[in-house]
This record gives C-alpha cells, sequence and structure tokens, in this order.
C-alpha cells in the first residue's frame, strides 16, 4: 500500500520553525551543499565547540561556524546575521576559520573568512544590492579551497569569485 503525495502532510515552513529547529535545518542544508562541492564534512561530537562543522578542502581542515536567518524586519533592506554565540561573544580567528551563513528567504549562502566577522557581533547583508559591501563572499566557497590558514586568507577587499 503506497502513500499518495496527497495524503503526506505538507513541510512546515523554515518561518514557523523555533530558532533552535531553524538552526539544525541550516546545518543540514550546509552539510549538503559543501558535499556536493565536494568537500568532507565532519560535526563534532557535543557542543561544546565554538565551532559547528570542520570541514575538509583538499589536505586542509577548516573550522566552520553556521548562522542562518530566517527574514528582515520589514522596514529595513537587509538581513542580520550574528556573529557572535548565544553569550553574545564575538567569534575570532582563535575559534573559527570561516563562519557560513545562510539566509532562507533568498536561499543565499555567505562564507566569511573569519577575519571579517572577528570581533563584530552582526553582518548587515542586502543580497539585492548591487552596492552591497559583502556581495564578494556569496557563494564563495572557493575561499575554503585556498592552501594555509585563515590568516593567510587575502584581505577582503581583494577576494573576487
Amino acid at each position: 500500500m503506497g502513500v499518495s503525495e496527497e495524503t503526506l502532510p505538507s513541510e512546515p515552513s523554515y518561518a514557523d520553525l523555533h530558532n533552535k529547529h531553524r538552526g539544525e535545518l541550516a546545518e543540514l542544508a550546509f552539510m549538503r551543499k559543501a558535499a556536493s562541492r565536494g568537500y568532507a564534512v565532519s560535526k563534532p561530537w557535543g557542543d561544546c565547540e565554538r565551532y559547528d562543522f570542520v570541514v575538509r578542502a583538499g589536505k586542509v581542515f577548516w573550522r566552520v561556524q553556521v548562522k542562518s536567518v530566517r527574514s528582515k524586519k520589514p522596514q529595513r533592506p537587509h538581513y542580520c546575521v550574528k556573529t557572535a554565540d548565544s553569550h553574545k561573544s564575538p567569534y575570532s580567528t582563535d575559534d573559527i576559520d570561516f563562519l557560513v551563513a545562510y539566509i532562507f528567504p533568498e536561499d543565499a549562502w555567505y562564507v566569511f573568512p573569519a577575519t571579517v566577522v572577528e570581533n563584530r557581533t552582526a553582518l548587515y547583508i542586502n543580497p539585492t544590492s548591487k552596492r552591497s559591501r559583502h556581495k564578494q563572499f556569496r557563494e564563495a566557497w572557493k575561499l575554503m579551497e585556498q592552501v594555509g590558514t585563515c590568516q593567510t586568507c587575502p584581505p577582503p577587499e581583494t577576494i573576487t569569485v
């Protein structure tokens, strides 16, 4: 006895999910996206680390923190991506190598070297703006293919994707 599409309950919208569930969904989406690009993805046991994943690109391993955004305030043209932990402590290059942000409504990924988010508690991203200062980081997965550590990544203003 098969199950027809009509009898399956519809999937809940990401907008209806609790923040913790939305974060887990973003992490699943990250694993799929990174694996589809040929990266090996590992999840540390427990949640005591400041990073969510270890990603291997070739022979290089990166510590990656994943953040997500489900909406923006109606009066604002941008999305606010938190770049700090739940205690409002900003991430640093000692904690992570990359912060990857997923903006659900835009289905947009941003790959930021830790040097860009260091000492900041938030980034404001407008995916539709041609003048966005963060457009160079949209889908910037190639940054993870660079050899070395985050400290050797080129300065943000020189990165081309």
